[in-house]
């Protein structure tokens, strides 16, 4: 599209581009930006500067009415007045206006038209604008045409820093997202997934509002029927491994809603890790990469083909495309009501069971809970896994209370009749050190089991200290690994460790217990 005019913004630039096709926005990318390259594969190439990951002590939400009585107030969401707000605004303007050429990327959020956001999003590198093309629905000629005004604005000035003297700043960076304006704003961080995460954070408090679940999750669907499956779990779970099932469609990878008619994505793209990508070990994701991505922080050879193990810019290296460059993609990215909801957990102590039926309560409790653990780090002398909990699998971004959202999962899923799995892909037969990771052929035949409906059919056994009902039974896995007790050599140390991890949870869930109901305060384990 030709030059836009944002005096609505208070932006005064002339030359600003709306919704440039990627091969322009290539061309500027190497024209105006410092280090962008056009990699091998196609991809475009780009560096996100000092900031290689979100910052979210960084992240601050304006307080005032009406949403200041709705939002869960805390570390996740740090309060800000509405004042400083508007100074920062016009401090991000002020840096856009001194800009030659601005970048306008006008594009939807979810793919359900009676719920979609309009969102625009201002700034002032290409790169910027390709990756929200990429992550944003993008619209049909006519839909841009009659696009009128947005529902949620982004202006992007992370290449400007934030005036630490300011009032309620702690850094030179700072992501600040106005719920009644309907704005986010961002100085100091040319971190592309904030922008990406503002839209969800923005989500996350309007969808609720509407009696929609939004959730940080994956989602398929079944080819013949339509109905849906979504995989929650943190990072290194196997979300995004175990989403990309040949057998299934690809609704999305990341952020989805739950709505009277079903499932819908939020998103139009995928931004996955790129650390060590391979075509064995994810043919799909690396066939997503060519022209139209976007490849950030990734190391380049000289024949430009992208070194995926170089991690000395960052672990955290990423690549962003279009939901349709993966081939079993369904678009529109929407589907029925989930048959199933599997929530993945990483349990590096080695005690959680590979797969259990979760009721109702003890659903609402895992989720809240969102557990998993890291396995020991570098530091010398660390043997020991360390527990991770994420309320509702997404803590950084959630805007009300976990309950809010576990309340609605439970309405949900009793409505639609879906059953709720806890799959632990973690370790079996000991703790990290001692034990095996449960193999991922294994974990990939209990999800298929769990989609033929034939896990449902299999008797179960009540675990003594986490009160879940293991499944004892599942076609092509070996029968004695789905009661962990029985695979530990030292029986002894297989209940000293399954009460240390159900005091972690105890623990971690008193923070969470003046706001749920006593059913769901008993689902937990027993300790």
């Amino acid at each position: 599209m030709s030059a836009c005019n944002l005096t609505q913004h208070e932006i005064t630039v002339e030359e600003v581009h709306r919704n440039l096709p990627p091969s322009a926005l290539y061309e500027h990318a190497i024209l105006y930006e410092k280090d962008a390259h056009i990699a091998e594969n196609g991809a475009l190439v780009a560096y996100s500067g000092s900031k290689t990951g979100r910052s979210p002590k960084d992240k601050r939400v304006v307080k005032q009415s009406p949403s200041e009585n709705e939002v869960w107030w805390g570390t996740v969401n740090i309060p800000l007045d509405p004042h400083t707000f508007a100074i920062i605004r016009e401090r991000a303007r002020d840096y856009l206006n001194s800009r030659e050429r601005l970048y306008c990327f006008d594009g939807f959020a979810g793919w359900d038209p009676k719920y979609r956001m309009k969102v625009r999003v201002i700034c002032s590198r290409p790169y910027h604008a390709l990756f929200m093309h990429t992550m944003l629905i993008r619209p049909k000629r006519e839909e841009l045409e009659t696009f009128g005004a947005p529902d949620f604005v982004i202006y992007n000035a992370g290449a400007f820093p934030a005036n630490r003297l300011t009032s309620g700043m702690g850094s030179k960076t700072t992501v600040d997202l106005s719920l009644e304006d309907k704005e986010l704003v961002i100085l100091g961080t040319e971190y592309a997934g904030e922008m990406k995460k503002g839209v969800f954070t923005v989500a996350n408090y309007f969808a609720p509002k509407a009696g929609v679940l939004s959730m940080h999750c994956s989602a398929t669907a079944d080819k013949e029927t339509g109905r849906s499956s979504l995989l929650f779990g943190l990072s290194g779970t196997g979300k995004t491994t175990l989403s990309a099932d040949p057998k299934r469609l690809l609704i999305g990878d990341d952020e989805h809603c739950w709505s009277d008619e079903g499932i819908f994505n939020i998103e139009g793209g995928c931004y996955a890790k790129a650390v060590n990508l391979t075509p064995e070990n994810e043919p799909d994701i690396f066939q997503a990469l060519r022209f139209g991505a976007v490849l950030e922080n990734v190391v380049l050879a000289e024949d430009h083909l992208v070194d995926y193990s170089n991690i000395s810019i960052t672990e955290n290296t990423r690549g962003a495309y279009p939901i349709e460059f993966i081939h079993n993609s369904k678009i529109p990215c929407v589907a029925g009501h989930p048959t199933d909801i599997i929530f993945l957990t990483c349990d590096a102590f080695g005690v959680l069971p590979p797969v259990s039926s979760l009721s109702p309560a003890q659903a609402m409790y895992h989720f809240i809970s969102g557990y998993t653990a890291k396995v020991a780090g570098t530091e010398v002398g660390v043997t020991e896994p360390s527990a991770t909990f994420s309320p509702c699998f997404g803590g950084p971004f959630l805007v009300w209370h976990p309950n809010k959202y576990a309340e609605l999962l439970a309405a949900k899923m009793k409505q639609h009749g879906t059953r709720v799995w806890l799959v632990n892909t973690g370790w079996s037969g000991g703790a990290y050190g001692t034990g095996k990771r449960i193999k991922l052929a294994n974990t990939r035949a209990i999800v298929d089991a769990i989609h033929s409906g034939a896990l449902a059919k299999e008797e179960t056994e009540r675990d003594h200290v986490f009160g879940l009902d293991v499944v004892t039974k599942c076609p092509n896995v070996p029968r004695e690994i789905l009661i962990p007790r029985n695979v530990w050599p030292d029986k002894a140390a297989y209940e000293v460790t399954a009460k240390k991890l159900a005091g972690l949870f105890v623990n971690n869930f008193a923070a969470y217990e003046d706001g749920v109901g006593a059913e769901v305060k008993a689902a937990g384990p027993i300790v």
